[in-house]
């Protein structure tokens, strides 16, 4: 662990500019296609209303990713874009470095979360994008979260990392 005096420690909590909800999706059951919402609620015991995990124990009630790497992964299979819903993230946000976020809280919306890990990506990256497909979003499939504090999420709102 780092020293909280460390020059890297300080670095690792500088501040992290605030981002956006872009896009808000749901997963009703598995394999079926993302509902896009425009509003959702979380809630700390079951996590994301209405997603196909709601009310399941652990520490991933709600999956992010950012923008930039839908980029990426886009580039990586030298595709002009694509969307989130392919994916099977919940929430896509702009501006913000997700994996800055170890450690930290913050809010979406008027609902706390904390990051509790990377969301790697699965075998089915392979069927949705083709051969390359789990490679192309290696370190780039986003996080996972806890809801804190439950509160309602609409597309639009601002994605703000609390000080550490």
């Amino acid at each position: 662990m780092l020293k909280v005096s460390s020059p890297r420690a300080k670095l690792m909590n500088a501040p992290v500019r605030p981002g956006k909800i872009e896009w808000i999706g749901v997963r009703p059951e598995r394999r079926a296609p993302m509902r896009v919402v425009e509003t959702v609620e979380f809630d700390t015991k079951l996590g994301l209303v209405g997603d196909r995990y709601e009310g399941r124990s652990g520490s991933r009630h709600v999956t992010l990713i950012g923008k930039a790497d839908l980029v990426a992964i886009a580039d990586f299979l030298g595709l002009s874009d694509v969307p989130p819903d392919l994916l099977r993230r919940n929430i896509l946000v702009s501006g913000v470095n997700l994996l800055a976020l170890k450690d930290k809280r913050f809010r979406l919306g008027s609902a706390l979360l904390e990051m509790t890990g990377e969301c790697h990506p699965c075998s089915r990256m392979e069927e949705i994008f083709g051969e390359g497909g789990y490679n192309a979003v290696r370190s780039h499939g986003g996080i996972t979260a806890l809801v804190l504090e439950g509160g309602m999420v609409r597309l639009g709102d601002a994605f703000e990392v609390l000080p550490g």
